[in-house]
């Protein structure tokens, strides 16, 4: 028998191939299927989710043009000006010319300027002066008596030559305003003094008068 009636036929090697990964890929869809069916409603539910979505297009903001460059302002440099002192001509008295003797010689020794003539003082005012009273009448204000007030003024009387009061000036307070009051109003009223004579003529001057109002005199 020859070898050509002994032989037998066998597959294509390609086909077998296909057919085993075909079974395969069947049996693995199958498992597949199996683990998803309890998970297939809950895929669908957001499969449907999906669906309801609604796309929103955000559209950007315009954009800002850049700011215009700012340019400095150019500040003019300042100057400092440095004043110019003129220093003032000293002037230089002119030296005395020497006096000549008779002889045309001038005098040995330093040359002394004469002394300038006293200028005469005038009188600054009536002089101060103690004058004798001539009529010193005093009236208590009631309203003093009453409230018992009480003190001594001091008085700067200006007097004429005829012996009356023209002026009268606080020099000393009593401490009470109607005291002092009352006192320069009846000094100046009511009082008169003998006059101050100076190289036997009556003058004006000042004296200075105490004016004591006293509860115990009362």
């Amino acid at each position: 028998m020859s070898s050509a009636g002994l032989a037998v036929a066998r597959p294509h090697p390609d086909a077998v191939r296909i057919a085993g990964l075909s079974v395969a890929i069947a049996l693995n869809l199958g498992v597949l299927l199996i683990t998803l069916r309890p998970m297939a409603p809950t895929i669908m539910d957001a499969v449907q989710r999906t669906k309801d979505l609604t796309v929103v297009w955000i559209t950007p903001p315009p954009k800002v043009p850049d700011p215009p460059p700012i340019e400095a302002p150019i500040t003019p440099k300042q100057v400092t000006v440095v004043p110019r002192i003129h220093a003032a001509p000293v002037t230089v008295p002119p030296a005395p010319t020497p006096m000549l003797t008779d002889e045309g010689t001038a005098p040995a020794g330093p040359i002394t300027p004469p002394a300038p003539e006293p200028t005469p003082v005038a009188p600054s005012g009536p002089p101060e002066a103690t004058l004798a009273y001539k009529a010193s009448p005093l009236t208590f204000p009631p309203i003093a008596i009453r409230q018992r007030m009480h003190g001594t003024v001091v008085l700067r009387v200006l007097v004429d030559e005829e012996g009356k009061p023209i002026q009268v000036e606080m020099e000393q307070s009593s401490g009470y305003a109607l005291l002092d009051r009352s006192a320069r109003e009846q000094v100046l009223a009511k009082w008169r003094f003998q006059p101050a004579t100076v190289e036997g003529r009556t003058t004006k001057a000042w004296a200075r008068v105490p004016v004591s109002f006293d509860l115990r005199e009362l």
